[in-house]
């Protein structure tokens, strides 16, 4: 299948939910919550259906039910902006401003509690990014950031923001490394590529108290250890 067919039926899909959803703008927000966790569910469903990937998901065991924590998570496609929110409960996403502005599907951006972030220019909002991230963490629902700071290839292994050092550091709370090798199948370039497995990797939280660069240090070596391992042989 190609990628701009692909395409076109998981947003037709997104769409479709978005419209449905529509009342919940203006209701409780645990409805827009349960319909971003209906759009994880097609991004799985459209992976394995149209794309015949294997969905795994390894150290389960490690996802904390009791205490506050945020998700530092690898990003290679769109697929984990979606099915994060099947996965955590009532997630919310640090991400670009642009996607806010997305009609309809920013709006309910926006009503579950995304942060967004103008990375190209200084703002008051930027200025005050950690005072937003703060308040936002106030509630026991995860902030999940993406500490590569874009979409990346699947063999590309960039540094990490210190981005996620600082919220660690401000929070002073869990944080909850996940990988996911979602490139190899739905790449940010390139074709789409099928009968592949996609791991998702939950790994051992790291506890508040660390300096911020043996913190970094720390994250981004256990994330990208297991990334590897995890790769498939003909992408590693």
């Amino acid at each position: 299948m190609s990628k701009k067919i692909f395409s076109i039926i998981f947003y037709s899909g997104v769409i479709l939910v978005c419209i449905l959803f529509l009342p919940s703008l203006i209701m409780p927000k645990n409805i827009a919550i349960f319909g971003g966790k209906i759009l994880g569910h097609w991004s799985k469903f459209c992976l394995k259906f149209f794309l015949s990937a294997e969905i795994i998901i390894i150290g389960k065991e490690n996802l904390l039910k009791s205490e506050k924590f945020f998700v530092a998570c690898t990003h290679q496609s769109a697929f984990e902006t979606f099915y994060l929110q099947a996965i955590f409960a009532g997630p919310k996403f640090i991400l670009k401003k642009e996607l806010i502005k997305i009609p309809i599907f920013g709006w309910y951006l926006k009503k579950i509690g995304s942060i967004p972030v103008d990375r190209n220019k200084i703002s008051k909002e930027k200025i005050n990014f950690l005072d937003i991230i703060k308040n936002s963490s106030r509630d026991k629902r995860p902030i999940v950031i993406f500490p590569q700071g874009t979409r990346t290839d699947p063999d590309d292994r960039p540094n990490f923001k210190k981005g996620v050092a600082r919220i660690y550091h401000e929070l002073n709370i869990n944080c909850l490394p996940v990988t996911i090798n979602s490139g190899e199948v739905w790449p940010k370039n390139g074709n789409l590529s099928k009968n592949k497995k996609i791991t998702i990797s939950i790994l051992k939280p790291i506890g508040p108290g660390l300096e911020s660069k043996e913190f970094l240090n720390s994250l981004q070596k256990a994330m990208y250890d297991v990334l590897n391992k995890t790769s498939n042989p003909s992408s590693a």
